[in-house]
């Protein structure tokens, strides 16, 4: 008689104490997993790659969702409206409209900004210090910054942005509020979208592990037949399996962390960059650290979930009547 026929017989009998039988069915079960993906390595690689690269695709829209989020946060929760006067416009007319906006209702609070100021703060960018040396005037016009009331909503802020383009002496008005707006919106589709793929993912990961289990134990279908006959319990015949699945599972996860990881190395450099054009405004910001030991184990359960929902209806049929 085999090893697990002998431990399904000694269960069955009752010889040995509870938890020494409990050990050793789960030592066996434990081995004769481990021996089993030993045994295949090809397969038990191709199924750990496969829920690896599924695993990472989530874990990636959320570091784009996170980068996401914190470039909103970078820009502020103002709404502030930057209104560009026509080049020939002096500054006591700057000063007037400026003095003009300030008591409208609807305007908490208007900053000057001189042509002299303007170049000054592009002078400090890399590249327009030289380019401003070679112009004999300054090209750049008077700006006031607006800073709307707070508690305005989204479309009492439109129409005032209206109103300010249609004011004697502007050239242009930037809504800088408006990219916020859109930056949200974006954002909560990627959370819609990354959630729906989450499911798509995880589901696609279950049937992995599940056809893996299922082609294992149709390979083993006659031994499982003959722990049948000798009294072995489903949760005796499917412990291997379950162990797989979860090792299975354990491994993807472990892959999906250092792709992420490999990922952020990469863009570590191109980030650097712009962070380095941006002032310091914008940084990488990477998964967080208890993710790293989060996904291998939760990856371990999905593994385990697929084995257990696979292994459940194939033993069920090999049940003998």
């Amino acid at each position: 008689m085999s090893k697990p026929a002998k431990l399904a017989s000694m269960a069955r009998s009752g010889r040995g104490g509870l938890l020494q039988r409990w050990l050793q069915g789960h030592r066996w079960g434990f081995s004769c997993s481990v021996r089993r993906l030993w045994q295949r390595p090809l397969a038990s690689t191709f199924t750990m790659l496969v829920m690896g690269f599924a695993l990472a695709l989530p874990l990636v829209f959320v570091l784009l969702l996170t980068n996401l989020q914190g470039l909103s946060r970078t820009l502020g929760t103002g709404q502030d409206i930057s209104i560009f006067l026509q080049a020939k416009r002096s500054a006591a007319f700057a000063k007037s409209m400026a003095k003009t906006l300030q008591q409208r209702g609807k305007v908490a609070h208007v900053v000057l900004r001189s042509p002299m100021q303007g170049r000054h703060e592009l002078a400090a960018i890399q590249g327009f210090a030289q380019a401003f040396a070679h112009l004999p005037d300054n090209p750049l016009p008077w700006v006031l910054e607006v800073q709307p009331r707070a508690g305005l909503q989204r479309a009492q802020i439109t129409t005032l942005v209206e109103a300010l383009r249609g004011m004697d002496g502007v050239l242009q008005v930037q809504d800088q509020g408006l990219l916020r707006v859109r930056l949200d919106a974006i954002s909560t589709l990627s959370g819609r979208l990354l959630s729906l793929l989450g499911g798509l993912l995880t589901l696609s990961a279950l049937l992995v592990v599940g056809g893996s289990v299922r082609a294992d134990i149709l390979q083993r279908s006659e031994e499982i037949m003959v722990l049948n006959r000798v009294g072995a319990s489903h949760a005796f015949v499917r412990r291997p399996y379950l162990y797989a699945g979860s090792f299975l599972g354990l491994g993807s996860g472990v892959l999906a962390v250092v792709l992420v990881l490999a990922l952020e190395l990469a863009l570590a450099t191109p980030v650097a960059r712009m962070t380095a054009a941006w002032g310091g405004h914008i940084a990488l910001h990477a998964l967080p650290a208890s993710w790293l030991f989060a996904v291998p184990a939760l990856a371990a359960m999905l593994g385990w979930l697929g084995a257990r929902l696979a292994s459940a209806r194939r033993l069920a049929i090999l049940e003998p009547t």
